[in-house]
C-alpha cells in the first residue's frame, strides 16, 4: 500500500498541482509552492521544466471531422487542417529519467494548435484516467503527508492514512502504463472543459486521444529491459517512416456528471464524439532548444472551447507559469 501511495504522489507532482513538502517562505503563493516542492524532491535543472521535464518535440496537423463543428463554434474545427506542436514527456522533474522507468509513467502529450487567424490553442492531456485528488488544497496534504511518511516512519504511515480517506489517491496510478511508443499510447483530459455552438448551448466533455495503431503498453518487467531513452529515440525513426495518428475524441458529459472533481471519471458508456484527426508527421530538428521556448497553457483556448469549473484548471495555469519564469530567466 506504501508504494502505491508514493507512486500516486509522484504522478502528482509530475502533473504540476499546487502544495509543498516543506515549510515554504511567508508571502509564496500556491503555484511558487508547487514548483520549490518539485526542485526540492527532483532537483533544480537549470533551463529544465520542473515537471515533465524529459521529453520531446514533434510538428503535425489536426483535421477536424463533420461532427465536430456541430458542438462548437471554435475555428479549430469549422476549416481546413491546421499546423499543431505536439511535445510528448515523461513524468517527473528529472529530466536524466529513464523512458521505461515506473517513475515515468504518466506519459504527457501537450499540444499547441496554430489557428488561421494567426492565434494559438492549447491541449494538455496525459495517460491518467483520472487524478489522485480533486483540489489543490487536498494535494498539499498529500505532499506534506509523503514528507512525513519516511522508511522509519510508524504504522499507519501519514501517507497511508491520507491514502485511506482519499481512495483515488491510491487508484490514480495503477491507470497509467508504460507504452512501446509515444505514438502507442492513449492521452486522457482528467480536466473538464465546455464546449459552446453557435446557439450559445454548452455542453461539458473531457478529451481522449487514441492511437489509430492501438495502444501498446508493456508489463513492469519488460519496461525495465529497455533502454534508458527508448520513447524519446523511438519516436522520430517512427515518424521518418510514417505519420503517427490518433483519434481526437470528446466524451460528452451528461445531467449530473461532476465536472469539477477530476478524481470522478465519467462513466465508460458516455457519449463521446469524433472531433478528427492528429496526424504527427516528424520530431524538430533541436527538440532541446524548442521546447525551451514553449509553454502550454490549459486555459489557452479560442472562442467555442471554455474552461469549466474544475478548480484544477487554474492551479496546472499558475504553477507551469511559474516553472516558466524561472527556467527562462
Amino acid at each position: 500500500m506504501q508504494r502505491t501511495f508514493v507512486r500516486a504522489l509522484a504522478i502528482g507532482l509530475a502533473l504540476g498541482l499546487p502544495g509543498a513538502a516543506h515549510a515554504q517562505p511567508d508571502g509564496a503563493t500556491t503555484a511558487e509552492q508547487t514548483v520549490d516542492a518539485m526542485n526540492a524532491l527532483f532537483g533544480k535543472h537549470s533551463g529544465i521544466r520542473a515537471n515533465h521535464a524529459k521529453g520531446v518535440v514533434a510538428e503535425g496537423s489536426f483535421t477536424p471531422s463533420p461532427e465536430a463543428g456541430k458542438l462548437s463554434k471554435a475555428s479549430l474545427f469549422a476549416g481546413a487542417a491546421v499546423p499543431v506542436t505536439i511535445r510528448f514527456s515523461d513524468a517527473t522533474g528529472v529530466p536524466t529519467i529513464p523512458d521505461g522507468s515506473v517513475k515515468a509513467n504518466p506519459h504527457g502529450m501537450a499540444l499547441k494548435f496554430k489557428l488561421a487567424d494567426g492565434s494559438e490553442m492549447d491541449v494538455v492531456v496525459n495517460a491518467l484516467k483520472f487524478f489522485p485528488v480533486a483540489t489543490g488544497e487536498e494535494f498539499r496534504d498529500l505532499l506534506v503527508a509523503a514528507s512525513k511518511s519516511g522508511p522509519d516512519a510508524p504504522h499507519p504511515t501519514p501517507l497511508e492514512q491520507f491514502g485511506q480517506s482519499h481512495p483515488a489517491a491510491a487508484a490514480a496510478g495503477g491507470t497509467a502504463k508504460t507504452p512501446t511508443s509515444f505514438a502507442r499510447q492513449t492521452y486522457n483530459g482528467v480536466n473538464a472543459f465546455v464546449f459552446v455552438d453557435k446557439d450559445g448551448k454548452r455542453q461539458p466533455f473531457r478529451y481522449r486521444f487514441v492511437p489509430a495503431q492501438g495502444e501498446e503498453v508493456l508489463s513492469e518487467a519488460e519496461a525495465k529491459t529497455k533502454a534508458p531513452n527508448y520513447l524519446v529515440d523511438e519516436i522520430g525513426p517512427r515518424l521518418a517512416r510514417e505519420p503517427a495518428t490518433f483519434r481526437v475524441l470528446a466524451q460528452l458529459a451528461e445531467p449530473g456528471d461532476p465536472t469539477n472533481d477530476a478524481t470522478k471519471p465519467w462513466p465508460d458508456a458516455r457519449r463521446t464524439v469524433d472531433l478528427g484527426t492528429l496526424t504527427v508527421t516528424k520530431t524538430v530538428p533541436d527538440s532541446a532548444s524548442a521546447e525551451k521556448a514553449l509553454l502550454f497553457m490549459p486555459n489557452a483556448l479560442t472562442d467555442g472551447i471554455e474552461v469549466s469549473d474544475d478548480p484544477l484548471i487554474d492551479a496546472r495555469v499558475q504553477a507551469y507559469a511559474v516553472s516558466f519564469g524561472r527556467r527562462t530567466q
